[in-house]
């Protein structure tokens, strides 16, 4: 069977078998099929932002085009010795799979296809088509366990020159695992507030992922994705008034927009609505936030959400440069933001 089991797909991706010409990866952490699928780019050695040797195709295009990945396959690259297929957003298509089929039967000599997917059931005709190929393999994510967060956790961390103490990594631990992407996210962000010292403690994560809905940071956050500035303007005050540093509020629109940018993908992906999207979302949305939570993903493209975050995490550095300025300059991004959401809105 042309298939890894989940503890085997980082080994076989740090030396994968030059004659597999169709790779799947899939899953439900789409975090983690991401972050795989770049993993597997690079070993391949090719540009995947060079036209010429390279090509992304949304499986929803390829749905509406029979044939149209057969003649992608086909085609012979000018300028390098291999040509790079890159398809996202792979599911139930029926189409995909039954294209797939035939490259499998003829596996590409020119091309190396690699397939982004979701969570792709046993027996799903694409995922079936896969395992049972020869030249062609599929590598399951799923949820991070144990020594997968470890090594997220000492890869960031070390990469800034940041130690954490066994308490401190006990409870960040506890509070990642449900999604790649979100976990490196999580990660990340504290590695941004810890910068420019050398141990991470436990009150820094406590800081940074403990509940801080008991102080009202919730509603200043949801005005921001509702675009209502007179509720933010309110919120934000009393906040800082009460002596809530700004920090938390940057560091709850984070976890928030994070959350988005996997219901925006998941809509983006599966055609789902986003009261769907939402009913299922892990840890739950709570009752009385899930209507305000459904009415933002359609306000906020997969693009937009990826700028806000940028902008979030360049104030929460801002803000540790200059905490003289940290309400003020927190308060502007956090207005930026909620007039971009008021815009969607209408």
């Amino acid at each position: 069977m042309a298939q890894k089991k989940a503890h085997e797909v980082d080994s076989w991706l740090r030396n994968p078998d030059p004659g597999i010409g169709i790779v799947l990866i899939y899953g439900p952490d789409r975090g983690l099929v991401a972050e795989r699928a770049k993993a597997f780019v690079a070993k391949t050695g090719l540009a995947a932002d060079d036209p010429f040797s390279s090509i992304r195709l949304e499986a929803s295009e390829l749905e509406a085009a029979p044939g149209r990945l057969l003649d992608e396959a086909a085609t012979v690259p000018m300028f390098s010795a291999r040509r790079l297929i890159w398809v996202k957003g792979a599911g139930s298509q029926k189409q995909l799979a039954e294209d797939v089929k035939a490259l499998v039967a003829a596996p590409p000599r020119d091309s190396v296809v690699l397939i982004e997917a979701g969570d792709l059931k046993k027996g799903a005709a694409l995922r079936s088509t896969v395992e049972n190929g020869a030249a062609a393999m599929a590598l399951p994510c799923y949820v991070d366990e144990g020594k997968a967060i470890d090594a997220v956790i000492d890869e960031i961390l070390g990469r800034e020159g940041l130690s954490i103490g066994l308490e401190a990594r006990q409870a960040l631990r506890a509070s990642l695992g449900g999604d790649r992407l979100a976990s490196r996210s999580e990660v990340e962000k504290l590695a941004l507030y810890c910068r420019g010292g050398s141990e991470i403690r436990l009150e820094d994560v406590r800081t940074m992922t403990g509940d801080v809905s008991g102080l009202g940071i919730d509603d200043a956050v949801d005005a921001v994705l509702s675009g209502n500035g007179k509720a933010f303007d309110a919120s934000f005050t009393r906040l800082v008034s009460a002596g809530t540093h700004p920090f938390l509020v940057l560091a709850a629109a984070m976890r928030q927009f994070q959350l988005l940018q996997l219901m925006r993908a998941e809509m983006d992906t599966d055609a789902k609505p986003a009261a769907a999207v939402v009913a299922s979302a892990r840890p739950p949305v709570f009752f009385t936030r899930r209507r305000l939570v459904e009415a933002a993903p359609p306000r906020w493209r997969a693009p937009a959400i990826a700028r806000a975050l940028e902008r979030l995490q360049a104030t929460v550095l801002l803000t540790r440069q200059r905490a003289d300025l940290a309400a003020a300059t927190a308060r502007q991004a956090l207005i930026a933001l909620l007039v971009e959401s008021a815009r969607g809105g209408r």
